[in-house]
This record gives C-alpha cells, sequence and structure tokens, in this order.
C-alpha cells in the first residue's frame, strides 16, 4: 500500500512538472509573439510619431508610411536624390549653417556616427538646410570643411525652400501635427532626427541634441542592418 501511493504521489508530481513545462513554453512563445518582429525596430506612419510595431510577414496588407523622392544640391554642388539611397539605411535632420546654439550641438553628435560609419557604403547622413537662400553650395562646402564633414557619408542638401519644407513636415513629420497646418514658406526647425530604414521607412526617431540618443541611434542602425 505504502509503495503504490508512493507511485501516486510519484507520479503527481511528475504530471505537475510536466504541466509546469508546458506552461512555461507557452509564456515564452507568447512573449516572442509580443517581441518585436525580428528584434526590429518600430514603424513611424502618422504625424503623431508614435512607435508602431509591424509584423510584415503576418499584416502584408498594413500601409506604412514612406519618405518621397526628393532631390537637391549637396556641398559638392552635385545633385543627390533620392534614387542614390534604394537599399541603402539613411539618417536625416533639418539645420542652417548661422544657427548659434542647437545645431553646432547636432552637427557635433553627427559627428560621432559619421565616425561609426566611415567604411561602409550602405549608410548615409543627410543634413537638409532650412535656410537654403543662405546656405548656398559655396556656404555648405566651407560649413562641411570647418566641421570635419566628410562627403561620402554625409550630405548637406539645399535647394527650393518650399520643397524641403514641405518634405521634412509631410514626410518627416519633422514637427510632428503641428508642422502640417503652417505654410510651406514657413521658418522650420527642429532637433529631430530620423533613422529611415532600405525602403524609405521611418524607423527612429531621435534628439539630435543629445549624446545618448546618437548612441541609440547608433545601435538601431545594427538592428536594421540585420534586418
Amino acid at each position: 500500500m505504502a509503495i503504490k501511493l508512493s507511485k501516486i504521489v510519484y507520479q503527481q508530481r511528475i504530471n505537475r512538472f510536466h504541466y509546469s513545462l508546458v506552461l512555461f513554453i507557452l509564456l515564452f512563445l507568447s512573449c516572442i509573439s509580443r517581441k518585436k518582429p525580428d528584434q526590429s525596430l518600430p514603424y513611424y506612419n502618422d504625424p503623431s510619431l508614435q512607435a508602431t510595431w509591424i509584423n510584415e510577414r503576418v499584416n502584408q496588407d498594413t500601409d506604412i508610411h514612406t519618405i518621397a523622392s526628393f532631390s537637391f544640391k549637396d556641398q559638392t554642388g552635385s545633385y543627390f536624390s533620392s534614387d542614390s539611397l534604394k537599399e541603402k539605411i539613411y539618417v536625416a535632420n533639418f539645420f542652417f549653417t548661422s544657427c548659434p546654439s542647437v545645431c553646432p550641438k547636432m552637427t557635433f553628435n553627427l559627428k560621432k556616427l559619421q565616425d561609426s560609419i566611415r567604411g561602409k557604403n550602405d549608410i548615409k547622413i543627410l543634413s537638409f538646410s532650412v535656410m537654403p537662400w543662405v546656405d548656398s553650395v559655396a556656404r555648405l562646402s566651407a560649413y562641411a570643411k570647418d566641421n570635419g564633414i566628410d562627403a561620402i557619408y554625409w550630405h548637406l542638401l539645399t535647394g527650393n525652400q518650399k520643397e524641403i519644407n514641405f518634405l521634412a513636415r509631410n514626410s518627416f513629420f519633422a514637427e510632428k501635427k503641428q508642422g502640417l497646418s503652417r505654410d510651406d514658406e514657413a521658418f522650420l526647425h527642429t532637433e529631430l532626427m530620423f533613422l529611415i530604414d532600405q525602403h524609405s521607412r521611418i524607423r527612429g526617431v531621435y534628439n539630435a541634441t543629445q549624446v545618448v540618443d546618437i548612441e541609440k541611434l547608433i545601435q538601431d542602425i545594427r538592428l536594421l542592418q540585420r534586418d
């Protein structure tokens, strides 16, 4: 009788172990399903700039926002267009060369990013001038020289003010919702920088004046490269 009882207790323990194991596996799988797919980054699909995780393999019909095409001159005097960015990752921000406070911080921090991508051909940095009537090619060239900006990796872009502002507000959502109600000639200035993936989609939004955000951006670029 004691042996039979011992076997029953042993079997109950085995059953409880199996039950706990199954429960653990189910919880683990549930956590995986809630994680960002493939450790990927979120998408930013509207001017609220709220992060949204989308599993593209499951949600193939999901409408994902993309950056519109563009073409502007860079500091070398050559036209640089979105066609040059196909299958490339890039970081974009908005600045002007005579900015006395915020822009120098952004440029200094983006130099850290430039240092981190040397030797890599699949990553670019784009800085769009929000004062293109002042920031001529010659002025951008001088600014690049003064700040150690390498045209191989980092393009300072100038062109039509309305086109730049429209692109900033309607494609990058540079001023969030409030930017959409502003005239294309209204002055634009923002501390935000944007991580754009190989398919022209916004995958990260950061404060370019903060060193910690640059470090996070560099980590996120590595994630995108593994996708």
